[in-house]
């Protein structure tokens, strides 16, 4: 499939799921103020979208908002269908992203090191 076809659509059903998330999902598991689309990457053949899910809180506010968005599953494919134009809505994978976490250590971890430096200086 051609990559730029699959970038847009992409692109478009991250623009559909964002908007749902903060205006039209209903799950008490979704907290719209800690919860973010950080992505969604469509398989070629179009069968599959990953979206990547960030949220800010402990392992437990994370699995709760995972099990809303598995939960939700039906309506945001049916929101997909109806909002991009495509024959076949792909299948909703959802994940968690925890690069923004990953980013936050680092950075704490480099910090530390260039403190550490300084001190030794």
């Amino acid at each position: 499939m051609n990559e730029k076809r699959v970038r847009r659509i992409s692109s478009e059903i991250n623009k559909v799921v964002s908007e749902l998330l903060y205006k039209d999902l209903k799950n008490p598991n979704i907290d719209p103020l800690y919860t973010g689309i950080t992505g969604v990457k469509v398989t070629n053949d179009l069968s599959f979208a990953y979206i990547y899910i960030s949220v800010i809180g402990d392992e437990i506010k994370k699995e709760e908002t995972l099990k809303g968005f598995e939960e939700s599953k039906g309506f945001i494919r049916k929101e997909i269908s109806r909002q991009v134009d495509l024959r076949h809505t792909p299948t909703l994978i959802f994940k968690l992203d925890e690069s923004y976490e990953r980013g936050m250590h680092i950075e704490s971890i480099l910090n530390e090191l260039k403190s550490d430096g300084e001190k030794n200086v």
